[in-house]
């Protein structure tokens, strides 16, 4: 399967892209970034682009299944309305321009608690590109929804490794649901979903995840 990854230079989809460039069900990863990966691989396509002027068709958007783990932070994004963009816009605009060329199979880093009407504005948009993604009529949709992601980032993200300190120390009596997702399980469970696909609209729990 030719596979497209999007938010590959980030915690979880760099785990993603690390696995599909070593599995032999995977024959080609397309991983379109703002900067050149490296190192390069034989069986990867890094086309480099701004997100803000995403191409409508391109041949690199004929592939098999799809993967999203494009995400970011209000902080990181610095308004809502980049947000929205980061979190909804960019990865609903991939999803479209794969579906248009024919892929059946989508499957989203998303997060604990997304829903459409949420009152809280994360939550929504999830949410908001979960019922949007269901709407494109793929074959085969993973909605993954891991609860605080465990891993070393690029970034500093104060917030969560405060949070990831107290749930560490608290995890032996904490249900599955609440306890620390570590990146690498979310990716195996988003490259699952695009190589080894099943039939409909699957939601993979935080739960699952640990």
């Amino acid at each position: 399967m030719r596979v497209l990854i999007a938010g590959a230079t980030g915690l979880v989809g760099a785990q993603v892209l690390r696995r599909l460039l070593a599995d032999p069900r995977c024959s080609g990863v397309v991983a379109p970034t703002r900067r050149p990966l490296a190192p390069t691989d034989a069986k990867l396509l890094n086309p480099v682009l701004d997100f803000a002027t995403l191409p409508a068709d391109a041949p690199w958007y004929q592939v098999d299944a799809a993967v999203c783990a494009l995400g970011s932070t209000m902080k990181q994004a610095g308004s809502r309305e980049a947000f929205q963009q980061i979190d909804h816009g960019y990865p609903l605009q991939i999803a479209q321009a794969v579906r248009r060329q024919g892929c059946e199979v989508f499957a989203l880093n998303s997060a604990m608690g997304a829903k459409a009407r949420s009152p809280f504005f994360y939550n929504r948009v999830k949410g908001q590109l979960e019922e949007d993604l269901r709407a494109l009529g793929f074959s085969s949709l993973a909605l993954v929804r891991p609860g605080l992601i465990g891993g070393e980032r690029a970034e500093s993200r104060a917030g969560e490794h405060a949070a990831a300190v107290v749930l560490g120390a608290l995890a032996p009596m904490l249900p599955k649901a609440w306890r620390i997702n570590p990146a690498e399980r979310i990716a195996d469970a988003l490259v699952e979903a695009a190589l080894n696909t099943q039939p409909g609209v699957r939601v993979i729990g935080s739960a699952q995840l640990v």
